[in-house]
């Protein structure tokens, strides 16, 4: 089923037939043309312009929680992941939210990441759209004067993250293993016995 505000370039293209539409009407018609009948097409794609920026999808709201837990990981910055990370958080290596956060504090606490590329591979949201899956990649580039960079100056790692829906609409993070690292098959007890 069409969804407008998931879609809103269809609009685009309904402002596209309008005016062809209108400019067959005025040729056929001469004498019913009027300047303001150039309006109707303006305005269907002004709307569309305003559906994209004004409401926000869950589609664009997951996008939006991966690349921000991406970026503040990248600043190190374990307090504002916090928010993203749902209350009943557990994965295969962490219990808890607090277990994880008090994880992320740890590894955080030193200089260690330069940089994250991420880039979303996929995005599922379930029929009921209270829950998500998405897996995507990101390529960590170790800061040079962390411990890590001795070992492997850039990690690329493939993760698959569990998220749902809270009741004021937001989307956190229920969930996150790791599926691969270098293009190998991993998990977070790999990432637990390097040590680093």
């Amino acid at each position: 089923m069409f969804d407008v505000f998931e879609q809103p370039w269809m609009l685009l293209i309904v402002a596209i037939v309008v005016l062809l539409i209108l400019l067959i009407l005025r040729a056929i018609f001469p004498a019913k043309r009027h300047w303001w009948q150039f309006a109707i097409p303006v305005l269907i794609a002004a709307s569309a312009f305003a559906l994209d920026l004004l409401v926000k999808t869950d589609l664009e709201k997951i996008k939006d929680v991966i690349y921000t837990a991406a970026k503040t990981i990248e600043e190190e910055n374990p307090d504002a992941i916090e928010p993203l990370i749902s209350a009943n958080y557990r994965d295969s290596y962490h219990n808890t939210k607090d277990i994880l956060l008090m994880h992320a504090r740890a590894k955080l606490s030193e200089p260690l990441i330069d940089k994250n590329i991420t880039r979303i591979l996929s995005i599922e949201i379930s029929p009921s759209k209270t829950t998500s899956t998405a897996v995507f990649t990101v390529r960590i580039m170790f800061d040079r004067k962390g411990c890590a960079y001795e070992f492997k100056p850039e990690l690329w790692t493939k993760i698959k993250i569990d998220l749902q829906k809270a009741p004021d609409s937001r989307w956190l993070i229920s969930r996150a293993e790791l599926l691969e690292l270098d293009h190998q098959p991993a998990n977070w007890q790999d990432i637990k016995q390097l040590n680093w």
